[in-house]
C-alpha cells in the first residue's frame, strides 16, 4: 500500500503535517531493523518534506518494540544527510510551530 501512491495527494496541502510516530511498533516486535522502516520514511518525506514532518517518539508504546534511544536511532540515522536546520525542524522546531508551543510559555 505504501509505493502505490495514494499519500501523494497530501503534498499539496500544506495545512497538513505528519508525525513520525510508532514505526518500529508497526513493525516486527522482535527482529526489526533500520533497512525495513526506511521504505516508509522515505515516502514520509517525500510528500511532507522536512518543514511538516515531526519526531514523535510513541513512548510508552514503542517499549513493546525497542527502547528510547533505539527509537530515536532510526530516524537520527535516518537524518545522517540532513542539514542541522532540518533536523531541528523535524526534531522539535515543527511540533513547537504546529502546537503553537512558543505561544505558552512558562516563567
Amino acid at each position: 500500500m505504501i509505493g502505490n501512491g495514494i499519500y501523494k495527494p497530501l503534498r499539496g496541502l500544506d495545512h497538513v503535517s505528519c508525525k513520525v510516530s510508532g514505526i518500529i511498533t508497526e513493525a516486527d516486535w522482535h527482529h526489526w531493523r533500520q533497512e525495513d522502516l526506511r521504505p516508509y520514511l522515505d515516502v514520509a518525506f517525500e510528500v511532507f518534506g522536512t518543514n511538516r514532518l515531526m519526531f514523535g517518539s510513541d513512548w510508552p508504546v514503542s517499549l513493546l518494540a525497542g527502547n528510547y534511544p533505539e527509537v530515536t536511532a532510526v530516524l537520527n540515522r535516518y537524518l545522517e544527510s540532513f542539514s542541522k536546520d532540518e533536523k531541528d525542524k523535524i526534531m522539535g522546531g515543527n511540533a513547537t510551530r504546529f502546537y503553537k508551543l512558543s505561544e505558552y510559555s512558562v516563567t
